[in-house]
């Protein structure tokens, strides 16, 4: 399927527009995160804060778990939802995303593997394997579009549906050697992205995520010349296969990362790339810093609704972000039916 670029028809207003979202997400973000900071069951005194310096409790709470909370919710959101757009792009299909891809499940194949044969081990090594099993299922999940003639792989539903397959057939495979040794419970805290766990010292890892991120918007230009096709990358000049493989290899690693931190966070890689891309086409220079802007609104957005909604318990992200992305998806689907 070829990109659709409605923005083209907009002159020089989707610049405009871009640079407002932008500001507007990035206004959105500062309130939420100040929010996010603020919530929680312990009490938090901000002027204690002030008071005592770095000896106060509320300091101590605020840089141990509330900081590092608020941080690891808008680095996991931004990767993930970027994860999704350079997916997209690279197999040319709206419906891809880290999720439809099968890259998440075998993201927590990675983990299962590490517990099963080295269950002490750090998390950098979680994050290695990890990233392993995820870039090696989105190897499989590639090989396979390539098996498939070129009039079934520019099929809107095909593609995803291939991904969903693969993702099935694999998270049943997980689930059976879970129970079979005893890891359900384990397995359930990885599929199920959820903040609470996240304190100063087990986020860290994500800031690759921010800097893997950089690097796809300082290749965005070449990223947009791939989403064109093989044929017309080749004849540009572009090393098309390797731009490919390159992105997908690091959309699998934010994903596996985010995996072994948060969690899955679901619909995320695929709704917000999906709405930026109708508001604002198809150049990924001009769009990947507001997607990846909206993907933290809507995950920091969606913890801070999951700790209000039952205080002073805690609805998993997960739930949240399934209910909220699934209702925006069906909505955008719609949409595009009624228009098309």
């Amino acid at each position: 399927m070829s990109p659709r670029n409605p923005a083209a028809a907009w002159g020089h207003r989707p610049q405009r527009s871009g640079l407002s979202l932008l500001v507007g997400g990035l206004l959105l973000l500062l309130v939420l995160g100040l929010v996010s900071v603020c919530i929680g069951v312990a009490d938090f005194d901000p002027v204690d804060l002030v008071r005592a310096g770095s000896q106060g409790r509320s300091m101590r709470l605020f840089m141990v778990s509330r900081v590092p909370r608020t941080l690891a919710a808008v680095l996991a959101g931004s990767g993930i939802a970027v994860a999704g757009a350079v997916m997209q792009m690279s197999v040319r299909n709206r419906f891809v995303s880290p999720t439809t891809a099968g890259t998440t499940q075998f993201a927590v194949v990675g983990l299962l593997l590490v517990a099963l044969f080295a269950p002490g081990t750090s998390v950098v090594v979680k994050m290695v394997v990890a990233s392993a099993c995820a870039v090696a299922g989105s190897a499989v999940f590639l090989w396979l579009l390539r098996l498939l003639p070129h009039r079934r792989t520019s099929d809107d539903v095909t593609v995803p549906l291939i991904g969903l397959m693969l993702g099935g057939v694999v998270g049943a495979g997980t689930t059976f050697v879970a129970w079979r040794y005893d890891l359900l419970q384990s397995l359930g805290a990885w599929t199920a992205g959820d903040l609470s766990r996240v304190l100063a010292g087990r986020y860290e890892l994500l800031w690759l995520v921010a800097l893997i991120v950089l690097l796809l918007y300082l290749a965005a230009d070449r990223l947009t010349v791939a989403s064109l096709g093989a044929e017309t990358a080749t004849g540009l000049g572009l090393s098309y296969h390797r731009t490919i493989n390159l992105t997908i290899m690091a959309a699998a690693v934010m994903t596996a990362v985010s995996v072994v931190v948060v969690g899955s966070l679901p619909f995320l890689g695929l709704v917000v790339p999906n709405i930026v891309s109708r508001l604002m086409g198809d150049n990924l220079r001009r769009s990947l810093p507001v997607i990846a802007v909206g993907g933290a609104v809507l995950t920091l957005g969606c913890d801070v609704v999951g700790r209000v909604v039952r205080y002073p318990y805690e609805v998993p992200l997960s739930v949240i972000m399934g209910v909220v992305g699934a209702g925006v998806f069906t909505v955008l689907i719609l949409r595009g039916v009624e228009r098309g």
